[in-house]
């Protein structure tokens, strides 16, 4: 009996440790970031899909935006790396 206790507190210690769930004021960050780069062709229908991309995009996009906590770069991706002015 108690060597299955034992190996019951050994499992419960080895168990591994789950992920923290992000914070309302990061969810709501991300979910405007990502309403403002991927507009609804039709407002107030989510059903119309999106003017820009793709859903699969627009979840990558706040994924992204809840991995760097609310953070995105939104830089469009064919903008010229060299910003300086030709002289």
């Amino acid at each position: 009996m108690s060597k299955l206790l034992g190996l019951a507190c050994l499992l419960t210690l080895a168990a591994p440790v789950t992920a923290s769930a992000i914070t309302a004021e990061v969810a709501r960050t991300c979910d405007a970031a990502a309403s403002k780069a991927f507009p609804p062709k039709q407002v107030g229908n989510p059903a119309a899909g999106s003017a820009k991309g793709s859903a699969k995009e627009r979840r990558d996009y706040f994924s992204k935006c809840v991995a760097n906590n609310g953070k995105v770069d939104d830089a469009p991706g064919d903008a010229p790396k060299d910003t300086k002015a030709d002289k």
